[in-house]
């Protein structure tokens, strides 16, 4: 069985562990080695995204050779996920680039496209509504833009069926920014709070229990808007640890 390297992004290791847990629970369910580099830190997008490109480079670099050993490298991230397999090429050489983007993968897309599981055994007896993150739906491609004219995919949902129990309830504008975008909330506070009101809005239109995402700088962004919101990461569902305690 392939080796997996889990990457932990930074808000992931310090205010949502159990989100890294529930990603380590379904791989390993699932049968792969999974090893956390110890060395691993950030990926470098807040410094990229912030103009500091030569330190990004710096980044860029140390976590190609912390992952470049491993066969898969996959983390509980579209964003960050989509910084490795689309930003890096401003920052890695070619081959380099190349190298590390193609083994690169958000845990969705990992289960859906490489692990491709016929059923978790797994029960999530609630309605969700579920939010498309930017990076994940316009970088990772995990779902077709719901504004484009193209037969409607979307990988989340595909994963989410092998749940027992569990109802999915349409989201309005579900393609939208919720308005975090990282920096673009602290440069652009007040446009972003709006985005993210009008997010939530849509949320309670769908009469839904939980929003559900996969990305959890969203989740985190928009449960400081609304901190009643009831929030979980799609790999949580899916790894069938919603209730434990970690």
């Amino acid at each position: 069985m392939a080796t997996v390297a889990l990457f932990i992004p930074c808000f992931v290791d310090t205010i949502y562990p159990r989100v890294g847990v529930a990603t380590l629970k379904i791989l390993q369910k699932l049968g792969y080695e999974v090893i956390y580099p110890k060395n691993q830190t950030c990926c470098g997008q807040p410094l990229y995204n912030s103009g500091f490109v030569n330190e990004a480079k710096e980044l860029a670099n140390k976590f190609y050779n912390d992952f470049v050993e491993y066969d898969y490298i996959v983390a509980p991230s579209a964003s960050c996920i989509s910084m490795v397999k689309v930003h890096y090429k401003d920052l890695l050489d070619k081959n380099k680039f190349r190298e590390i983007s193609s083994k690169s993968f958000e845990i969705c897309e990992f289960l859906h496209d490489i692990a491709k599981p016929k059923s978790l055994n797994v029960s999530f007896n609630h309605t969700i509504a579920l939010h498309q993150s930017c990076h994940g739906l316009r970088e990772l491609e995990l779902a077709t833009p719901c504004e484009l004219n193209l037969p409607y995919q979307n990988k989340i949902e595909n994963l989410l069926r092998l749940v027992d129990d569990l109802e999915i309830l349409p989201l309005s504008n579900a393609q939208e920014c919720c308005g975090f975008g990282g920096t673009f909330s602290i440069n652009e506070s007040e446009v972003s709070k709006k985005m993210g009101y009008d997010k939530l809005a849509n949320f309670r239109e769908s009469e839904a229990e939980y929003l559900v995402g996969y990305d959890n700088s969203c989740l985190m962004h928009l449960a400081s808007l609304e901190p009643e919101l009831k929030s979980l990461h799609v790999v949580e569902i899916l790894a069938g640890v919603t209730n434990e305690t970690f």
